[in-house]
């Protein structure tokens, strides 16, 4: 996956994000939960634009950590939503998902940076 594909997927994962917490009931929780998540949800993209202009390959490392993080945060929002009954499992499946395989793509780039690192 090149750089432009990962920016849409991310931003595509930031509007979802966006449209969840704005259904989010009108509650404590629910006004907390949404607060939270709209941070971590859409920083990623944010953070991965930025990374994509790096200084250096450390730069671009720690970038892509805090992309990480991020979305790390995120799937702690979505799994408190899910086991606190705020919303059924089944609607949050696919944010899941794409949330897991964001995930994974970003600790791929890591790791591979990583090791190119090494390799020098």
């Amino acid at each position: 996956m090149n750089s432009g594909e990962l920016k849409t997927r991310l931003k595509q994962f930031a509007l979802r994000i966006i449209r969840l917490s704005e259904n989010l009931p009108n509650t404590v929780t629910g006004r907390t939960i949404a607060n939270q998540i709209i941070r971590s949800g859409t920083s990623p993209g944010a953070n991965y634009r930025a990374a994509c202009l790096g200084k250096s390959d450390k730069d671009f490392i720690n970038k892509l950590k805090m992309v990480e993080e991020e979305l790390d945060e995120t799937l702690y929002w979505l799994e408190l939503l899910i086991e606190s009954e705020i919303i059924d499992r089944k609607l949050l499946n696919d944010l899941m998902t794409e949330n897991h395989e964001l995930l994974k793509i970003i600790v791929s780039s890591i790791n591979t940076m990583k090791m190119k690192l090494k390799s020098k």
